[in-house]
């Protein structure tokens, strides 16, 4: 090693995991942004010359950097500055009545006040909160808060005026607008949120630069060097392509991102095609990925489209967003003109209508490693699982779910199809490459907690829900790292710490392989190193 060139960095004294498959080491050398060389401290000693900065692992684990394959950005770094109501912040109505009622307050009278994160399994009334409560709250301004999972939210009366929705309105397809004895409650599911969204005020591009920058620091906070955006345009339209560009240019896009343009009538991909940005556009730090349509909407919202009704009420299977025809249509479209599909599909049945549209477009402009992918796959049968390894799809499931929403799960879907979901082990077994993600801000983005999912398979109360998909923690790690670059077509630049690769690197207060499963939910990231540069230092040690 003697000829080589000296090292930026050596990270040593403690347990590098390099990659599945690859042999673990003590340390590992960096140098210009990539991984120089692995192998014990004395082996790389050759390397450090007097410029050199020695990182102590102090016997901590150092993993390649976590790629959440499949979280929103703009929507995360939005959301740390509107109201948040995800448990344990809000847990009663009367919580979520206060906190609008004192943002009414401060807004003054006619501004639009949005929120997040309520999950009505977790309220103490276990509802959504009613449009009357929130006229109570804040009589003068348009309300909008939506559920956890995105999919549904509730509108006061201002805000149903303001986006011009009367009692008598017709559901759209592939939405609905809930009613009691004849009334709107203020409840809209799935694509009736559209015509909400129309009404809102779009953040402006320093805004939403601003959001970008701040849930790039986020995620950094928590070991994750790139993302998969799995929906640029649902706040803004294809003002999001111009602030992402915007962020790259000025320094202020802090991890590497996949952006995953929204399709659809309401999204954001005629422009984006119209103007050249096609999949695998851009350099290493931002590149343009798949275009993404939804299927159908949440299992615990009970909108996931399912081939068999859910336990609790009637014959209700949810919903399908878009017609077979209308998916199948779209899905050759975009095909065709040379993106990535990503297609939203909880439920059976939305899995079903994802593996039928990609099958069709494959079969009528074949083209080998498409990748296809079905973004959270939740509720999946044996035979799609067959069908998915045969038209080389991948899996981008969230374990993070079976934490936050496992038990609501079994509410409403019961035990055995509750036990069968997300099942990590079966789609490694039989081949597939799940990629790990968090949905954020729907969940919590902590790979942690999905780390710990994917060993124990438990919820937040401790329910373990289908003991035989656990997976080994090197198998999980697996999925957070590997599979996501793989997901991203960037194999070749991230995932492991082999020499060439791109030096993004998470270092873990303790080494997990030595600890018990239920160290994971208290473990934290220490160091996040992004090209080599130490972007992230929890404790201050550097």
């Amino acid at each position: 090693m003697s000829a080589w060139p000296k090292a930026d960095t050596v990270l040593a004294g403690g347990r590098v995991w390099r990659g599945l498959g690859l042999a673990e080491t003590g340390a590992l050398a960096l140098w210009k942004g990539r991984v120089l060389a692995a192998g014990s401290a004395e082996e790389l000693d050759a390397l450090v010359g007097p410029e050199t900065r020695r990182i102590d692992l102090r016997g901590r684990l150092a993993v390649p950097g976590f790629c959440d394959a499949h979280e929103h950005l703009i929507p995360i770094g939005l959301g740390l500055v509107e109201l948040d109501f995800k448990p344990p912040k809000a847990t009663t109505i009367s919580q979520i009545v206060e906190a609008v009622k004192a943002e009414a307050a401060r807004l003054g009278p006619g501004q639009w006040i949005i929120g997040r994160g309520y999950d009505h399994f977790h309220l103490d009334v276990k509802r959504h909160p009613l449009r009357d409560e929130l006229d109570r709250a804040a009589p003068n301004n348009p309300v909008y808060i939506r559920r956890t999972c995105g999919h549904m939210g509730v509108a006061n009366t201002r805000a149903l005026a303001a986006a011009n929705i009367p009692e008598g309105v017709n559901d759209p397809p592939g939405g609905a607008f809930e009613r009691s004895e004849g009334k709107l409650t203020g409840l809209v599911q799935e694509r009736a949120q559209e015509v909400v969204y129309r009404a809102m005020p779009k953040p402006n591009r320093a805004h939403l630069i601003d959001a970008i920058e701040r849930a790039g620091r986020h995620c950094l906070s928590q070991g994750i060097t790139s993302v998969v955006d799995a929906g640029v345009g649902l706040r803004a339209k294809f003002q999001e392509w111009f602030a992402y560009q915007e962020a790259k240019r000025t320094g202020r896009l802090s991890v590497r991102s996949y952006l995953s343009f929204t399709g659809g009538p309401d999204g954001a991909l005629a422009e984006a095609q119209a103007n050249g940005l096609i999949t695998g556009v851009g350099d290493e730090m931002m590149r343009i990925g798949p275009v993404k349509f939804w299927a159908d909407g949440s299992a615990g919202g009970r909108t996931a489209a399912m081939s068999e009704p859910y336990r609790c009420c009637g014959n209700e299977k949810g919903m399908l967003c878009f017609e077979d025809r209308e998916m199948e249509e779209m899905v050759l479209d975009v095909h065709a003109a040379g993106y990535q599909i990503a297609i939203h599909a909880i439920g059976d049945a939305a899995i079903e209508q994802a593996i039928v549209a990609v099958d069709k477009a494959l079969r009528k402009v074949p083209k080998a490693d498409a990748r296809p992918r079905i973004e959270h796959c939740g509720f999946v049968t044996d035979r799609q699982i067959g069908e998915m390894k045969r038209l080389g799809m991948i899996p981008s499931p969230q374990p993070v779910f079976i934490h936050e929403f496992g038990d609501l799960y079994v509410d409403v879907l019961g035990e055995a199809r509750s036990n069968a979901s997300y099942p990590m082990r079966r789609w490694h077994d039989r081949g597939l490459r799940p990629a790990a993600g968090s949905d954020a801000p729907v969940s919590s983005d902590d790979p942690l907690i999905g780390l710990h999912v994917m060993v124990t398979r438990k919820t937040d109360r401790g329910r373990v829900l289908g003991s035989s998909e656990t997976l080994p923690l090197a198998d999980a790690l697996h999925t957070y790292t590997a599979n996501g670059a793989y997901s991203a077509f960037a194999e070749a630049e991230r995932g492991t710490l082999e020499p060439g690769m791109l030096a993004d690197i998470a270092v873990v207060d303790r080494d997990l392989f030595k600890a018990d499963a239920g160290e994971l939910l208290e473990a934290k990231v220490d160091l996040t190193i992004l090209g080599g540069e130490v972007r992230f230092d929890r404790r201050g040690e550097l």
